[in-house]
């Protein structure tokens, strides 16, 4: 029953979208019968239309493609979960290739996304490229639950149990897990992160739970950090009202994923995202939405590709516990109701994360149009960390969220600073 609800709500949403859409098009739904029937794309011949790009490629498939090396790993968390790490080794520029003792980088996606995040621009933009370029061992996380992430020793995803988890747990567990299993596999005693959004919470909630893994940070660098979340303009705030009614939410969105990437969703993006007359209407807004919008930094020929891979998966608790904390004010655990938060912290009011004991070198960049790390919520978070050695806004007002992974200039405009940053260390 579940599945049906969550499955009438998106349909709902896309078909809202869609009626939005066609209506605001010169053309109107003409011009995607016209264009469906240009290509040939109706029944057996989707899919065959639609495999082969790299929208449809896996990350070791794109890395691969691209002329760098790709390993897989797995690595499995206390309580069950099997996480997936891509790991690129060394680059393809003179100088960067295979040595021993290389310095380790790690970058960790955020809300909805995956490894792939990484990867998504151009091979002389993409961060993850640059990094092995620039001589450094690469690896790319995946967090419980998302495309590459579904396995469990015990659990299915078919299972709701198997979604019963927020960031609170993948801090609590699948960092932990992974910044071990990349130190015992590189026999390196300290690594560098990096974190996008959400992959910046993780980061928190894991330094603060275990003080002793912030020895083996070298630097952290947070992309549009992410702890408080009270002044957040996206629309996610919608939700924060019914934050502690988690039942209700869970009857609306279902008690497992939220926002699948598979099935008729990623079908409906490939169809509407080919076509340049009605692309900017619908996926920009679709990848956007949440997160703030800038068409100037943003490469519309990557739109499919980044679609393709995006969003890559999230439990419905994720998305709750977000809008817990707009509604609360606060950072800090999972918020169960009082009579569960008794029973599972003793407490009324679930407890706070404490900031103070995050101890490692931290490099903060945010800017000034990004919806989700917003600049009130950036400066809290700032007055907390003990170690802050850079506090970085973007000098570029219209920059987003998801600029940091996908602008054309964010090579310039942030990762040449973090290159700078990393040869201090």
């Amino acid at each position: 029953m579940a599945q049906i609800k969550i499955s009438f709500v998106y349909i709902s949403i896309l078909v809202v979208i869609s009626l939005i859409t066609f209506s605001c098009a010169d053309n109107g739904f003409p011009v995607f019968v016209e264009f469906a029937s240009e290509h040939g794309i109706t029944g057996d011949s989707l899919s065959h239309y639609f495999y082969g790009s790299d929208a449809d490629m896996s990350v070791p498939q794109l890395i691969r493609k691209y002329g760098f090396p790709c390993e897989i790993h797995h690595v499995t968390t206390k309580d069950g979960y099997i996480l997936e790490l891509h790991r690129i080794p060394f680059g393809t520029k003179s100088g960067s290739g295979p040595k021993p003792g290389k310095d380790v980088v790690y970058l960790q996606h955020g809300f909805l996304a995956s490894s792939a995040d990484w990867i998504m621009n151009t091979v002389d933009k993409a961060l993850a490229y640059e990094l092995a370029n620039h001589g450094y061992d690469v690896w790319l996380g995946n967090a419980r639950g998302n495309t590459y992430s579904k396995n469990h020793t015990v659990l299915s995803p078919s299972d709701s149990k198997f979604w019963k988890f927020s960031f609170h747990e993948m801090g609590a567990y699948d960092v932990p897990a992974v910044l071990d299993y990349i130190l015992k596999t590189t026999q390196q005693p300290n690594l560098f992160y990096i974190g996008h959004s959400m992959g910046t919470s993780m980061f928190w909630i894991t330094m603060q739970m275990y003080p002793e893994y912030n020895s083996k940070i070298r630097n952290m660098f947070a992309l549009a950090p992410v702890a408080y979340v009270q002044h957040i303009k996206s629309p996610i705030r919608i939700l924060s009202p019914l934050s502690t009614e988690v039942e209700l939410v869970t009857e609306i969105f279902g008690d497992r994923e939220f926002l699948p990437h598979d099935g008729w969703i990623k079908l409906f993006r490939k169809i509407v995202c080919e076509h340049q007359g009605i692309r900017e209407v619908v996926c920009e807004n679709i990848v956007f939405l949440l997160s703030g919008f800038d068409k100037e930094e943003l490469n519309e020929t990557m739109l499919p590709v980044i679609l393709g891979h995006t969003p890559a998966g999230a439990s419905t608790h994720t998305i709750i516990h977000f809008a817990q904390g707009i509604n609360s004010g606060a950072f800090r655990q999972f918020d169960y109701g009082k009579w569960e938060n008794m029973k599972i912290y003793k407490s009324e009011e679930p407890p706070k994360y404490e900031l103070r004991n995050v101890t490692a070198p931290v490099s903060l960049y945010w800017s000034d149009n990004d919806w989700l790390a917003v600049k009130e919520d950036v400066e809290r978070l700032k007055g907390q960390l003990p170690n802050v050695n850079d506090y970085f806004r973007v000098n570029y007002t219209k920059f987003t969220h998801l600029d940091f992974l996908f602008a054309i200039d964010a090579h310039t405009m942030v990762y040449d600073r973090i290159f700078e940053t990393l040869k201090k260390y």
